[in-house]
C-alpha cells in the first residue's frame, strides 16, 4: 500500500471521529483531504466528501438515537428542506470554478465558527428546549438556506446545522450533534446527486476513505457524553475557523492568503493574552457569563 493511500485512510479516521463527536466537521476535513492530500480535483474531492460524510453519518446517527439524542421531527424536515436547496446548490457548484468553490467554503466555515466561538448567553446557561422539537417556520427556511449553501461548497452541513440548532433552536449541544447527522445524511446524499450530473468518482478510493470514517465514528460517538457542552461548542468552533483559515491561505493569491493567515495568528494571539489575564475580550464578550 502506497504511503500516500495509508495517510489518506488514517486522516479519514479523523473526519469519522469530527462526524461522531461534533455532528459536523467531516466535510471541513474530507475536502481539503481529497483535494491538497489525495490530489483530486476540487469539483470531485467535494463530490466524494459527499458521499463519505453521507455515509458516515447515517451509520453514526444509529449510536446517538439509542442516547436519545435525536430530535427525529426536527431533523427529518430540516433534511428535507436542505435536501432541495442541497441539490440545487450541488447542479450550480458543478458550473462554478474550483477557486471560488473553495474560497466560498472556507468563507462560510469562519463566519460560522465565529458564531459558535461567542454563542448566545440563552445557549449556555440551557434554555430548557433541548427536549423539544423546532417549530415549522423555523425548520423550513434554515433547512433550505443551509442546504443551498451546503450544496454549492460540498459540505455536509454539519458545521451549520449544529449552530442552526444549537444558537437559533435552543437544543443542547448533545442533542444538536445527533439531529444534525440526520440532517447531513439527507443533504449530502441529494448534493452528491446534484454533483453526479457534471463529475465522475473513481469510486475504490472514495470507498477506502469511507470505510475509515465510519471507523472514527464509533470512537467519536462514544465520547460525546464524556465532554463537557461548553468546551465541545467552543472546540468545535476553533476546530471550523483553523480549517477556514487554512483554506483561504491556499486558496487566495499572494500576498492575500499570507495575510490572511498574519492577522488570523495575530486574532488567536490577542485571544489567548485576554484569556491569560482575564481582560474582557470583544471576540469572546457573549460565551463569558455562565
Amino acid at each position: 500500500m502506497e504511503a500516500g493511500l495509508i495517510i489518506v485512510l488514517l486522516l479519514a479516521v479523523l473526519v469519522g471521529v469530527s462526524l461522531g463527536l461534533l455532528g459536523g466537521g467531516g466535510s471541513i476535513l474530507t475536502v481539503p483531504l481529497l483535494a491538497y492530500v489525495a490530489d483530486m480535483p476540487a469539483k470531485e474531492a467535494i463530490a466524494a466528501s459527499l458521499f463519505v460524510v453521507g455515509t458516515t453519518s447515517l451509520l453514526s446517527v444509529v449510536a446517538h438515537a439509542r442516547k436519545r439524542n435525536v430530535r427525529w421531527r426536527s431533523g427529518l424536515l430540516f433534511g428535507a428542506a436542505g435536501m432541495v436547496g442541497s441539490f440545487a446548490g450541488g447542479l450550480a457548484g458543478g458550473y462554478l470554478p474550483d477557486t471560488v468553490l473553495m474560497v466560498a467554503f472556507a468563507v462560510v466555515m469562519v463566519a460560522t465558527a465565529a458564531a459558535m466561538i461567542r454563542g448566545r448567553k440563552r445557549v449556555i446557561a440551557g434554555s430548557g428546549t433541548q427536549h423539544q422539537e423546532l417549530p415549522l417556520r423555523r425548520i423550513i427556511p434554515d433547512g433550505l438556506v443551509v442546504g443551498l449553501v451546503t450544496g454549492v461548497v460540498g459540505a455536509g452541513g454539519g458545521f451549520l446545522v449544529v449552530p442552526a440548532l444549537v444558537l437559533l433552536g435552543g437544543l443542547s449541544m448533545p442533542v444538536a450533534v445527533g439531529t444534525s447527522l440526520v440532517v447531513i445524511a439527507m443533504k449530502s446524499f441529494s448534493g452528491l446527486a446534484g454533483y453526479l450530473t457534471t463529475v465522475n468518482l473513481d469510486w475504490p478510493p472514495v470507498l477506502g476513505v469511507t470505510a475509515a470514517a465510519v471507523a472514527g465514528s464509533l470512537l467519536g460517538t462514544l465520547l460525546t457524553s464524556r465532554v463537557p457542552e461548553t468546551a465541545l461548542r467552543k472546540g468545535f468552533g476553533v476546530f471550523v475557523l483553523v480549517m477556514g483559515v487554512f483554506v483561504l491561505s491556499r486558496e487566495l493569491p499572494s500576498p492575500a492568503g499570507l495575510v490572511v493567515a498574519v492577522v488570523a495568528m495575530a486574532l488567536a494571539g490577542l485571544t489567548l493574552v485576554c484569556r491569560l489575564t482575564a481582560v474582557r475580550c470583544p471576540l469572546l464578550s457573549r460565551s463569558r457569563p455562565q
